[in-house]
């Protein structure tokens, strides 16, 4: 089972009220089961809703108390993102999962960019608050463009877990 981003399969929760539905991922229901998650309604935010971006750092700063999640208004919406994190961390150890594929430049579900606390546009490497939380829990995060990695990945460790059990 991998986790995903329920905006990438094609769910309108993204803060817009749209989606961000990738083809190329909606082909995984063919070999894998999809376990869609949206971090941001998971944790109280509505849809739609005002942009939110990371200021003062990155997912793990603001799980560490360091950084905060805001929208350009102002108002901190740092413990729904957090709450939304630990929701989907709650969901994939229930269900084991060792994979998930979430939204890139989310504050919530970016794994290696995050917009950068400015609403100007300009992205900075970071991770999310939730893609954050996951890795930390050794759970493997790709984006939306690893879609092939992941795929190598789920190969080269189904292939050395057949080795181990001989």
């Amino acid at each position: 089972m991998i986790l995903v981003s329920a905006c990438l399969l094609g769910t309108n929760c993204k803060y817009s009220g749209g989606n961000n539905k990738s083809e190329r991922l909606a082909e995984l229901v063919k070999d894998y089961t999809l376990l869609p998650v949206c971090p941001e309604v998971s944790g109280g935010m509505p849809t739609p809703r005002k942009p939110n971006e990371i200021t003062g750092g990155s997912g793990e700063a603001v799980l560490m108390g360091s950084a905060k999640v805001q929208c350009k208004e102002g108002t901190d919406n740092t413990e729904s993102f957090i709450k939304g994190a630990k929701e989907t961390l709650s969901l994939a150890k229930k269900f084991n999962i060792k994979y998930a594929v979430l939204k890139e430049r989310s504050p919530s579900c970016g794994s290696s960019f995050v917009y950068d606390g400015t609403f100007s546009g300009k992205l900075v490497n970071g991770r999310g608050v939730t893609a954050a939380l996951l890795m930390e829990n050794g759970i493997k995060v790709y984006s939306e463009n690893g879609i092939e990695q992941l795929l190598k990945d789920i190969q080269k460790d189904s292939n050395s877990m057949k080795k181990d059990e001989v």
